[in-house]
């Protein structure tokens, strides 16, 4: 049963005046903000935390196994920073950290980081796990905004201050034990995106003093969005405020490490590097406590779209998901920016109908530049094909399915076709109920343009062509008709019209030729042809035919074939 509590949550309804419960988040005194008209033109240092705050966030952690096989996965794709875990936690912890030193297999040129907070025992703990290390980052942080001083701590600002300048004292003293690892040390003022500016100031500075960075050996100051608590404008104002009032600004490496609380962790990390930020912490795919941290791949990738080399390579997008849904047991949305299942894909027609015709012009242009509409990138750099960009349902037009067809058959249906067969596809996608596949889409295609053997009434067996002394083209061929071979015979200006008259002539089926095109389904010697014959009748109906050959003008034939089954029984009826 449900507590008395648990049933007063649930039946409070939202405040008509939210007002009287929160207050909007203060401005920063920063009139003369520069970070608005700043642009990016390089990447930032990436800080990969999935072992560790990705790993704290789900529901069974990763084993070692799991540890061990995302790890690989970071360093292939070019995190040269990783955050391996936190090795006070516990036991299970610490011996994968430590494991994975002494397994020789962190590359020379990446650093693994683990994270303490400032207390003695944890920092030595921290820095046992990675004796042996040629290089490594130790993160220290406590934290210091008003609601933890005051409701967690019940701490004055000195005393939180006193909490830093201990735990840097200690990371100095470690450190100085063990002179064969390259040490790198990191602060956070954690909560800094909700604690008071001149505070966080204050604190990162007394840390400093301790550690004594240099410009060639700059301590890492990072300041975590803990609980994204603004507008990510307010956030870059925090940065840039930050930046310009730090003392020795070029010993230190400004890290960012934003949550995604208000949905926008994203925009809050690329405002951020604006404002000044060097550093960029977060997890593939945004995993982490609450709605999740700064997804380091859509920053990425939004980076590549404006010609910005990341630095990190998803060329194979797929094999990165499925390594990060193996150890995480998340799934990765379906729309999820560049790797969801279907950010590629349009289902509406108008949608189809654009992408269609700016693949067509990709590849009439001359230059290279990137530019279809409703992709922001191209999907083969991600090593995605293109056959699931457009895909066939009830909602889809008629761009779509010529796509399908364009992709999995290589047909290029002019556009009246496409209009004729548009509706059958309607047809098909809502009796279906359901989403259309190409093989779907190619049988419902060959059942309405008769190029199914066993439902035509006419086919062609045999035929060979001859000039007349006045001209003229005459055809002589074998047809099966009703599954009974009969010769024929007609005249006409060319070959598709001495075709027609013989059907005329012999069969009775009157009909003009009105549209023709023909091109080939590829190169190569082996290429095979396709005829598209638009027909109309004196009552004006008007219908295609379509004919599929190694040979051009055999493909043009069975397409007048295709239009006379059409003529004589109308469209053929898909069978679903």
């Amino acid at each position: 049963m449900r507590t008395e509590v648990e049933q007063g949550c649930k039946n409070m309804p939202m405040l008509p005046n939210p007002s009287a419960k929160y207050r909007a988040f203060p401005q920063v005194p920063l009139p003369d903000r520069q970070w608005p008209s700043q642009v990016i033109t390089a990447p930032p240092r990436w800080l990969s935390t999935d072992l560790r705050d990705g790993n704290q966030s789900i529901i069974d952690p990763m084993d070692q196994a799991k540890k061990n096989r995302f790890f690989d996965l970071l360093v292939d794709i070019g995190v040269k920073e990783i955050e391996v875990g936190f090795p006070a936690a516990g036991q299970t912890e610490f011996d994968f950290i430590s494991g994975l030193v002494k397994s020789g297999k962190v590359p020379e040129d990446v650093v693994i980081q683990v994270l303490t907070q400032s207390r003695a025992d944890l920092i030595q703990r921290s820095f046992e796990s990675l004796d042996g290390a040629h290089s490594a980052i130790v993160h220290l942080y406590n934290a210091v905004s008003p609601a933890w001083r005051e409701i967690v701590f019940r701490m004055s600002r000195e005393d939180v201050k006193n909490i830093a300048i201990s735990g840097a004292q200690m990371l100095v003293d470690e450190a100085a034990k063990r002179p064969d690892t390259k040490w790198h040390f990191e602060y956070s003022p954690e909560t800094f995106s909700t604690a008071e500016l001149d505070f966080s100031l204050e604190v990162c500075e007394a840390v400093m003093k301790i550690v004594g960075p240099t410009k060639d050996w700059p301590i890492i100051l990072n300041l975590p969005a803990t609980v994204e608590a603004a507008t990510p404008n307010i956030y870059a104002d925090q940065i840039e405020f930050f930046c310009r009032n730090l003392p020795n600004r070029e010993a230190a490496a400004i890290s960012l490490h934003t949550h995604n609380d208000r949905g926008t962790g994203v925009a809050a990390a690329e405002l951020g590097i604006m404002a000044g930020a060097d550093r960029v912490e977060g997890c593939l795919f945004g995993n982490g406590e609450r709605t999740g941290n700064c997804c380091l791949v859509t920053v990425a990738l939004n980076m590549y779209t404006q010609g910005i080399d990341p630095g990190l390579d998803f060329s194979d997008i797929d094999r990165v998901i499925e390594t990060v849904e193996y150890c995480n047991e998340l799934p990765v949305h379906q729309r999820h920016p560049y790797g969801g299942d279907l950010v590629f894909t349009a289902f509406s027609g108008s949608h189809q109908d654009a992408i269609k015709k700016g693949f067509e012009a990709q590849e009439q242009r001359n230059d290279e530049l990137w530019r279809v509409p409703y992709l922001p990138i191209d999907p083969a750099d991600l090593g995605r094909d293109y056959e699931a960009v457009i895909r066939v349902n009830s909602q889809s037009g008629k761009g779509g399915f010529a796509w399908v067809l364009q992709q999995s058959q290589g047909l290029k249906l002019p556009k009246r076709l496409q209009a004729d067969f548009s509706k059958h596809v309607q047809f098909m996608a809502d009796d279906k109920g359901r989403e259309l596949d190409a093989d779907d889409i190619w049988q419902c295609f060959r059942h309405t343009y008769y190029l199914h053997v066993d439902q035509r009434r006419f086919r062609l067996i045999d035929y060979e062509e001859s000039r007349a002394s006045d001209g003229t083209r005459i055809f002589t061929g074998t047809v099966e008709v009703n599954g009974e071979e009969q010769r024929v015979s007609g005249r006409g200006n060319g070959l598709i019209s001495s075709v027609a008259a013989t059907m005329r002539e012999t069969f009775g089926l009157d009909f003009e030729v009105t549209d023709y095109s023909e091109h080939a389904l590829g190169s190569g010697v082996d290429a095979r042809a396709a005829a598209y014959i638009e027909w109309a009748k004196p009552d004006g109906t008007t219908g295609w035919g379509v004919g599929l050959d190694v040979d051009v003008a055999t493909a043009g034939i069975r397409a007048l074939l295709s239009a006379a089954n059409s003529v004589s029984h109308g469209p053929g009826t898909p069978h679903f």
